[in-house]
C-alpha cells in the first residue's frame, strides 16, 4: 500500500513539474520505484490518472459533504473548492477525459462519475430547490455542471486573466442560468 501511494504522490509531482513528460517511468523514477513495480500496481499510464484523479474526487466529495451550508451557499463554496484544487492538480484533472459521454458513464456506474455524483449531488440538489426546480432534472443539472466546470475551461479562464473567484462567480451564475433555462422547457 506504501508503494502505490509513493507512486501517487510522484504522479502529482511530474503533473505540478513537467506534465508533458508524464509516463509510467517518469512516474516510476520519481517514486524511486522500478517499472515493473509500477505496473504491478497500476498496469496502464490511464490507470494511474483514473486512479489519481479518484483520489482528488474523493478530497471533494468529503469535502461537500462535511460542509455545513445549503442551497446556493453549498454549491458556491464547493464550486469554490473545485476551483482552488484544479489549481492544484489540474493537469491531471485536464489530460484524463473519457471519450464517452458523461450521462452514458452515470448510466454505466462508471466508478469516478459516481464519486462525482456524491460530491455535487447535495450542492445540486440544493440548488434545486432554490430556485424552483423539480428534482427530476438532477442528472440533467448534474451534467450540466460537467460542462460548465470541465477543468480545461477553468483553468482557460483563469490563465486569460480571471482571477479564480471572478471566473468562479461567472461560472455558478452561468449554471443557474442553464439550470432554469433547461427545466423551462419542460412549461413548454
Amino acid at each position: 500500500m506504501r508503494n502505490r501511494q509513493r507512486l501517487l504522490d510522484a504522479t502529482a509531482e511530474v503533473l505540478r513539474a513537467e506534465p508533458d513528460d508524464l509516463s509510467i517511468p517518469t512516474v516510476a523514477a520519481r517514486a524511486g520505484l522500478s517499472v515493473a513495480t509500477t505496473y504491478r500496481y497500476f498496469p496502464s499510464l490511464e490507470d494511474l490518472l483514473t486512479n489519481y484523479m479518484l483520489g482528488v474526487v474523493v478530497q471533494l466529495r468529503d469535502y461537500s459533504h462535511d460542509c455545513t451550508k445549503t442551497g446556493t451557499a453549498l454549491f458556491e463554496d464547493v464550486a469554490t473548492h473545485w476551483a482552488r484544487q484544479l489549481r492544484l492538480h489540474g493537469p491531471a484533472m485536464v489530460q484524463l477525459r473519457s471519450r464517452r459521454g458523461f450521462l452514458r458513464r452515470l448510466r454505466d456506474n462508471d466508478e469516478l462519475t459516481g464519486v462525482v455524483r456524491d460530491a455535487w449531488e447535495r450542492p445540486i440538489r440544493g440548488v434545486l430547490r432554490q430556485l424552483g426546480v423539480s428534482d427530476d432534472h438532477f442528472d440533467h443539472a448534474l451534467f450540466l455542471y460537467n460542462v460548465l466546470f470541465d477543468p480545461r475551461e477553468v483553468l482557460d479562464l483563469v490563465d486569460t486573466g480571471l482571477r479564480e473567484a471572478e471566473a468562479v462567480r461567472r461560472l455558478v451564475a452561468a449554471y443557474y442560468a442553464a439550470v432554469q433555462g433547461w427545466a423551462s422547457l419542460d412549461a413548454r
